[in-house]
């Protein structure tokens, strides 16, 4: 396995083509507007090394036999669905940011389990395709973005009847060794951080989306592939010198970005899906489940740190005590315990698929993201309550620092900025900036993408929950138990 130093390192190999602003970045990987994502990733090896987390990070392949990084593991047992949230929630309380590695993990799931039901209907070779590609990325421990969230255009149209072809991923030319792609995707987390993608359908298909019932794998760094990185709130702050406490959380970040395939050739041994439309809507849900099981994790560990800030920023303003202040963080406590809560279920309530991994229940998987698109909004709402104004309204941290004088008594703006903000007499001024700035960025800067934001939008947004949840609930069952109850023939 990787080392987190190897990792980096391997990602300068890449010819990653990466835009911002719209300028091409040759040197992102040391970028400060992407470092911070690309550290947050390292820690998904950094933590794989410690011994003391050996039996949540690192796990027995089922392909080879050999130790690997969980992050690109099939699950093969309920309790491989726990560990896996277990393990999204530690690397979210180590990083309070989003990792990034998730998606790829539950792609992984996801087609390994659609390609074999495609196979055993058309006697194609994708299950065995994809079973040598995920050996391959296990046995160099590589990070894979699972792609899947396509621009859509017009959503009241099916892909084959917008107007541009491209707002769905689609083949545009198949020949004898491969096939040919255009279109994009949108949002895609730790894109670039990446050493590959795994390309899957976003929408259920029909038989005239046959060239949109496409999945792939392909180089992040592949001929006519490009991303476009994407904007954060206070994204510039880390731009800035003597920022580093302006930034809030100076050392970790997200990332997303928008996957540009301009006419990129797929060779046959890494194509998972091409043409069969009907297995579209099956690896969407798979996937989806998954990846809303997910969110049971990473964003407990997340509101993990915001809780404890949020205890931090009361002890400093001296209102630790206050009985309303212990109330709120109760709630907050009792809002991120449920989500856990929801994680584990799904998760326990697994079940083996026809491929042999573990697919969690998808009723609860989808009960538990629906609850994450409330939760972290009122853990947030909570913890800027508690903090106070001062969250958004201190003064810079060149302020601070200023020597520029402006008192009758020859005092500096640095002097004055420290005077007036300063609290208790055991809390320096420069800690209680630190971490009123930490909860700024977690609930309104570029933390609070992968946090508040990325909870209600991530692995679908609400309503798509409440879809699935409608398809799973068995309403009719449930009227069947009332009758028998009530004696209604």
């Amino acid at each position: 396995m990787k080392t987190a130093q190897e990792y980096i390192e391997s990602l300068r190999q890449l010819k990653t083509r990466v835009y911002m602003f719209g300028e091409k970045i040759d040197n992102w990987v040391d970028h400060p507007m992407i470092r911070p994502s690309i550290n947050c990733v390292a820690m998904t090896y950094a933590v794989a090394e410690d011994p003391q987390y050996a039996d949540l990070m690192t796990v027995t392949s089922s392909l080879t036999g050999h130790k690997i990084n969980r992050f690109t593991h099939l699950h093969q047992s309920t309790e491989d669905l726990i560990n896996k949230v277990k393990m999204q929630r530690l690397l979210g309380q180590k990083t309070a940011s989003c990792f990034q590695r998730c998606v790829g993990m539950d792609s992984f799931n996801a087609v390994f389990s659609t390609t074999y039901e495609v196979d055993e209907k058309y006697g194609t070779h994708y299950h065995e395709n994809f079973k040598k590609f995920l050996t391959y990325i296990q046995d160099e421990d590589l990070v894979v973005d699972g792609a899947m969230t396509d621009p859509k255009g017009d959503r009241s149209k099916a892909p084959h009847d917008q107007a541009d072809p491209d707002m769905y991923v689609h083949v545009v030319e198949r020949r004898p060794d491969g096939i040919v792609v255009c279109g994009a995707k949108c949002h895609q987390t730790g894109s670039v951080n990446s050493h590959w993608h795994i390309f899957m359908p976003t929408i259920s298909m029909g038989e005239a989306d046959k060239d949109w019932a496409v999945s792939f794998a392909c180089p992040t760094d592949a001929e006519g592939m490009y991303m476009i990185y994407g904007r954060q709130s206070c994204d510039t702050r880390k731009l800035e010198e003597d920022a580093s406490i302006d930034v809030g959380n100076a050392k970790f970040g997200g990332q997303e970005a928008l996957v540009v395939l301009d006419h990129v050739f797929i060779p046959n041994e890494y194509i998972f899906l091409n043409g069969e439309y009907e297995f579209a809507g099956m690896m969407v849900e798979r996937f989806a489940g998954y990846h809303r099981q997910s969110y049971g994790g990473c964003k407990v560990g997340v509101g993990d740190v915001v809780i404890g800030a949020t205890a931090l920023a009361a002890e400093y303003n001296g209102v630790e005590k206050a009985s309303a202040v212990k109330d709120k963080l109760i709630e907050m406590t009792h809002l991120n315990e449920t989500l856990y809560c929801c994680g584990i279920a799904c998760s326990s309530q697994g079940f083996k698929t026809k491929a042999g991994n573990y697919q969690i229940d998808l009723l609860l998987a989808n009960v538990c993201k629906q609850n994450v698109t409330r939760f972290p909004y009122e853990i947030v709402r909570l913890a800027e309550d508690v903090a106070g104004g001062l969250m958004v309204t201190m003064p810079s941290q060149k302020d601070f620092h200023s020597e520029t004088v402006v008192g009758r008594n020859g005092e500096t703006i640095g002097e004055i900025c420290n005077k007036y903000f300063k609290t208790k007499e055991d809390v320096s001024t420069e800690d209680r900036q630190r971490v009123l700035r930490f909860l700024e960025n977690m609930c309104l800067g570029a933390a609070a993408v992968g946090y508040r934001t990325e909870s209600m939008h991530g692995a679908g947004s609400p309503q798509a929950q409440r879809i699935m949840i409608a398809r799973q609930g068995n309403i009719q069952a449930k009227k069947q138990l009332a009758k028998d109850i009530a004696g209604i023939q």
